[in-house]
């Protein structure tokens, strides 16, 4: 999927400076290098409970991730070794949990990307219910909004994000055009250009600032 792609490319700090909304500083990828971009499934389980994991991944599309909320009781390996390759099965894209895991070396083995806020090898149940389909709140006390079926995650080493549906395509142009823009400042800096001239930023708000020394020193680099 051409959209997809794109998102995996551009990255999700790229995203996230053009309107995605990131999900928590506390999620990270469970192994290095696992990215994705996919369409939400949202999943509520019951606390210390796994159910509604093991329905969402029997029942999810193709090409989905599932995004769960673990109702205020991370300590539990909610996703563990053989719901990542039911998952794998499945065709899923990936998982965010925020919650823990067990199992890591299994899950980095099995490809599929996983984002979590962290291990526990507590076991979890499999019997209290939870919820399927409907919108879960996620991310850090500053941005909480629901996640919606249909809405777009980005997951990568940096983080996950996610774009609202309706307002993906657009968030996704921006940041086409941001990360263009981005790109012509590297190559201007590799050429000897100074950040600070480059971003119009302003050097004498900070204290100690040697505008002559600097601007002599930056001179020289060019010169030499």
């Amino acid at each position: 999927m051409a959209l997809a792609e794109t998102m995996t490319a551009m990255g999700t700090a790229a995203l996230t400076r053009c309107g995605a909304r990131p999900l928590g500083s506390h999620l990270f990828a469970v192994w290095p290098g696992a990215s994705f971009a996919a369409t939400a499934l949202p999943v509520r389980c019951a606390p210390g409970d796994n159910l509604a994991l093991h329905v969402a991944v029997a029942q999810a599309p193709p090409e989905t991730a599932l995004v769960v909320d673990v109702a205020g009781e991370p300590e539990y390996g909610y996703v563990d070794e053989i719901l990542t390759v039911a998952a794998r099965m499945r065709g899923l894209s990936g998982i965010i949990i925020d919650g823990c895991v067990s199992d890591v070396a299994a899950i980095a083995r099995s490809g599929l990307p996983v984002v979590s806020a962290g291990v526990s090898v507590r076991a979890p149940g499999h019997d209290a219910g939870g919820e399927v389909g409907r919108d879960v709140p996620f991310g850090d006390e500053r941005t909480t909004a629901p996640v919606r079926r249909g809405d777009w995650i980005v997951a990568d080493d940096d983080g996950a994000v996610c774009l609202p549906r309706g307002r993906a395509t657009a968030i996704v142009a921006d940041t086409v055009e941001a990360v263009a823009a981005e790109e012509r400042i590297v190559d201007a800096v590799i050429a000897g250009g100074s950040t600070l001239e480059l971003l119009n930023l302003d050097p004498s708000r900070v204290a100690g600032w040697d505008g002559a020394g600097a601007a002599a020193g930056h001179s020289a680099e060019r010169a030499g």
